[in-house]
């Protein structure tokens, strides 16, 4: 499925950021994400306000290059040709340093690989999720009699929302309902081939959302992003609820008792040290590893959560701090930095297309907006030291926690920054002589 952590490093055939260089035997997806320039009918969505900037400029070059020739050519003002044409090449340059990146996202960005070679370039959307179903089908049969780890990234429901015709006009909630019902169609499957192969009581199984519903994707009055029910906010938002609340359903038949609702606070970085339990190997001691196996909380060993504290972040930036109280069980989220929503009370960032993680579309809070998620899980009464006796103590607590937090982190370089979005040529994976980057999986196979 969807990689989404890119490939190379130095060299277009590096693949240094691909699966197979990070633990995995075998890779069948996208490598890096899917949007909306993938279908290309959509509005563009990849870095929408850095692409409005960048055509700004170019606008202003070329009103500049327009001035200075119409005043040459009208002896309005002395000018040498030399340095008008050198002000049109700089344009030009500037042009298409920006426009490689973007207008040609479908083609340098949207493609399937099957291990280190690239299948379909660009990928063909409808046939995505017949060929990814396929894979994973035939990766359980084909590993059925050992042990395996199969992680399945469903372009579902992801916008552009990718819907074969079978499920068009399913549901009673537009195109995203449609998408959903396709998902659920797919899960199925997959675990309809788990019990046929006789791997039912034998495999554990974790489904979840690695965030919540994309508020600002819509087209005319239709939402395309799903929906957060009572919790405030969405994807793209490093502390409000709306965008880091997802549910996790789990199966393993004999093991955990059916029908249980565990409601406490775990992770999605939970995942990899369950995984190592049920590998039988052991979480490596040499780093600060933030996850904790599900395993005694799934089979009701015990009866809370082994985190106490979590930090939400967005990009590299510390938004807010969960704490969970053992002694009370009660759960408490301070904000240190929100987003701005824009219509202010809109509850998202439209203009934007989505809200940044710094600058001014951020509100820093000193003191922390504080919540008491255990009496509001909407996040809509922020307390104070004189609404909640326990403020001042709570806001102490959770700055230690911050504190010791801090000195388990490694800086690393600003994997976002404008020179490590730019188009590189020689990163660019490419299926055939570059630029002539176009091939077709059954076109390969003729």
């Amino acid at each position: 499925g969807k990689w989404h952590m890119g490939v190379n490093c130095k060299t277009h055939h590096d693949h240094c950021h691909h699966p197979l260089n990070h633990g995995f035997d075998y890779f069948y997806g996208m490598p890096f994400t899917l949007v909306n320039e993938c279908q290309g009918t959509d509005d563009p969505e990849l870095a929408k306000s850095l692409q409005d900037t960048y055509w700004f400029y170019t606008q202003m070059i070329i009103l500049a290059v327009l001035t200075l020739v119409i005043g040459k050519l009208a002896n309005l003002f002395p000018v040498k040709w030399k340095i008008i044409m050198c002000l049109a090449i700089c344009g030009l340059l500037h042009f298409i340093s920006w426009f490689s990146s973007y207008g040609f996202t479908k083609y340098w960005n949207c493609i399937l690989m099957r291990n280190h070679d690239i299948t379909e370039q660009p990928m063909n959307l409808q046939k995505a999720t017949s060929n990814m179903l396929k894979e994973a089908i035939t990766f359980i049969e084909r590993n059925k009699h050992r042990p395996f780890l199969l992680f399945v990234s469903l372009l579902h429901v992801h916008t552009p929302l990718i819907t074969t015709e079978k499920f068009q006009g399913r549901s009673r909630h537009g195109l995203y309902g449609d998408n959903v019902e396709e998902m659920d169609w797919m899960v199925g499957r997959l675990l309809d081939v788990i019990d046929k192969e006789g791997l039912k009581n034998t495999t554990f199984i974790y489904f979840a959302s690695d965030h919540g519903g994309f508020l600002e994707a819509h087209r005319g009055n239709s939402q395309l992003g799903g929906w957060n029910g009572i919790y405030k906010g969405g994807k793209g938002m490093g502390g409000w609820e709306g965008g880091i609340r997802v549910p996790g359903i789990v199966r393993w038949p004999g093991v955990f008792p059916a029908g249980t609702v565990i409601d406490e606070p775990t992770s999605l970085m939970d995942i990899y040290p369950t995984v190592v339990q049920l590998a039988g190997g052991a979480v490596p001691q040499d780093r600060v590893v933030d996850g904790h196996t599900l395993l005694p909380l799934l089979q009701g060993i015990v009866q809370h959560s082994r985190h106490e504290f979590l930090f939400h972040y967005c990009g590299v930036f510390l938004h807010a701090v969960r704490w969970h109280q053992k002694d009370s069980g009660t759960v408490w989220k301070a904000h240190y930095a929100t987003p701005v929503f824009q219509p202010e009370g809109s509850g998202a960032c439209f203009s934007r297309g989505i809200c940044p993680c710094f600058g001014d579309g951020v509100t820093h809070h000193d003191p922390p907006l504080l919540f008491s998620l255990s009496q509001d899980p909407s996040e809509a009464n922020p307390l104070s030291a004189d609404t909640e006796p326990l403020f001042d103590a709570v806001m102490r607590r959770i700055r230690r926690a911050v504190e010791e937090h801090r000195k388990t982190l490694t800086p690393v370089p600003q994997q976002l920054s404008p020179y490590n979005n730019i188009w590189k040529p020689w990163l660019q994976p490419c299926c055939g002589t570059f630029p002539f980057c176009w091939c077709h999986e059954e076109n390969n196979k003729a």
